[in-house]
């Protein structure tokens, strides 16, 4: 079915007409909430990290409270309401939508407005709007600042909302129900493989606390100098090529190209400093070129590649943390790798363990077979449709 039969058949031969959301309900910016308001229980508060939180639009109920006395001053949020975040650090997270589904009122702050809808909008068919290009593109008219992005509650009110049918309220929101629930089908469906995802991971980290663990004298333990060659490479970010024919390892997780190479062998790769610090980001195998601030960790031949890479990135960062004087480490040295203790156990268990964990390395990580994988298509999957379902045509004198 192409998009046009199929809108039109969603539409039954209705109009649709784009409104200032001022004439679509209420809009009252927040006021006055700050982090040291936060109390341990009392009235429900949204503050601005939940609606990142939460942004799948699920069931919400807030992490957060207020004491009453406090609540009494400022806005509050009833079952139904859309907050809408105003300020960001970037314009991507100004104007992201969370219906609140609480049954008890809650309450704001400044960092948000509170869209109380009327008769002829549901919050949750505007909520989902506020994904697509096309509010994207009116946030972006009214942005101010630079630092830090505002779209003001009054700016907020001029975005234009198609609204199908606005002449008869009860069939525009028979239409915005079909379009809310086929997009909550794709949500339910992100969220369940996203839960899923969650459980493979902890059940991941379990057997491999149970694989990596070996009670004492069972194995042999030694040193990461005495089973592996450390190293660091020669090259600077700045060195990279765009379509390099050789895969250069730097310090975060994308690596970038390079027209030569420094090693061809199986190593281990970690950042030396940065972000990504005593983190394992890439798995070398053949030829690649290495950041002159990334280590390369090169198991001899008593090792097992894959098992050595297993052990590292599942304990080399506590382990650097707990060993380092400094309350948090910036940068690694060689000598902080030596000592980084490692069981031996025959090659062919440290081959059977390190198969088992791949296979969950690849379920819980992977973009190309594993649930990520999944995810993110369905991810795709749920944009198109959300933009199919919100491509109504728009007037030339709403869109100049």
């Amino acid at each position: 079915m192409s998009s046009l039969s199929f809108m039109e058949k969603l539409l039954d031969g209705v109009k649709v007409e784009w409104k200032a959301l001022s004439e679509l309900g209420e809009l009252v910016r927040g006021n006055g909430l700050q982090k040291k308001d936060f109390t341990e229980s009392g009235v429900p508060a949204i503050h601005y990290g939940q609606i990142y939180t939460y942004y799948d639009l699920s069931t919400i109920k807030t992490k957060s409270f207020v004491s009453p006395e406090l609540a009494k001053q400022l806005r509050k949020v009833e079952k139904g309401d859309v907050v809408i975040t105003n300020t960001s650090e970037n314009l991507e997270d100004v104007g992201k939508a969370l219906v609140y589904l609480g049954e008890i009122q809650a309450v704001t702050g400044g960092h948000a407005t509170v869209f109380k809808p009327g008769e002829c909008i549901l919050g949750k068919y505007f909520a989902y709007f506020t994904q697509t290009e096309v509010f994207s593109s009116e946030k972006r008219k009214y942005a101010k600042g630079t630092k830090v992005i505002d779209v003001s509650a009054a700016d907020m009110a001029k975005i234009s909302i198609p609204i199908p049918c606005p002449e008869n309220p009860k069939k525009s929101l028979e239409i915005q129900s079909k379009i809310v629930s086929i997009l909550d089908a794709f949500t339910e469906l992100t969220t369940e493989l996203t839960t899923e995802l969650t459980v493979r991971k902890k059940q991941y980290n379990y057997y491999r606390d149970q694989l990596l663990h070996f009670e004492d004298g069972s194995v042999e333990w030694k040193t990461l100098g005495d089973v592996a060659t450390i190293g660091t490479g020669s090259h600077d970010t700045q060195d990279s090529i765009d379509d390099g024919e050789y895969i250069f390892y730097a310090r975060g997780r994308a690596p970038l190209r390079l027209n030569e190479f420094d090693f061809d062998e199986t190593a281990i790769i970690t950042a030396g400093d940065g972000a990504g610090v005593g983190k394992v980001f890439h798995y070398a195998q053949g030829k690649y070129a290495l950041h002159q601030r990334a280590y390369r960790i090169v198991p001899r031949e008593m090792m097992h590649p894959r098992f050595v890479y297993h052990c590292i990135r599942s304990y080399f960062y506590v382990y650097i943390q707990k060993a380092s004087v400094s309350s948090s480490v910036t940068s690694l040295r060689r000598p902080m790798f030596l000592n980084f203790p490692i069981p031996t156990p025959s090659l062919a268990e440290q081959a059977r363990i390190a198969a088992i964990l791949d296979k969950f390395d690849a379920l819980t990580n992977s973009i190309s077979e594993g649930l990520p994988r999944e995810i993110e298509l369905r991810k795709k999957q749920y944009a198109y449709y959300r933009n199919l379902l919100f491509s109504f045509p728009k007037p030339e004198e709403v869109s100049a």
